[in-house]
């Protein structure tokens, strides 16, 4: 079953650029993971600005994979300094989907 995570992410004021760079090689090796179908970073254009990743896996079981990575666990190290407060993650499984 698909799973579709979204997290939302406040960044300290400056820390932007910051955050981005971070955010690379966390991104490029995501998508380079077997059961990870999307994994795109965006940023709210208006209101708080957060930063969004929008994130598709195969299953639960790749969801999983990809939290216990190596490059996931030291892009949230870094992401910690950077961060306003924790992410706002969401978690869904697929109802109906276009393929």
């Amino acid at each position: 079953m698909l799973v579709k995570v979204v997290a939302f992410v406040q960044v300290k004021p400056g820390q932007e650029d910051a955050f981005v760079e971070a955010a690379g090689p966390c991104i490029t090796a995501s998508r380079a993971e077997s059961g990870v179908l999307e994994y795109d970073l965006w940023r709210e254009v208006d209101g708080e600005q957060r930063f969004v990743f929008n994130e598709l896996y195969v299953d639960d079981a790749a969801v999983q994979t990809h939290m216990t990575s190596d490059h996931f666990k030291a892009f949230g190290a870094a992401a910690r300094d950077l961060a306003a407060a924790r992410p706002k993650i969401t978690v869904t499984h697929a109802i109906d989907v276009a393929e």
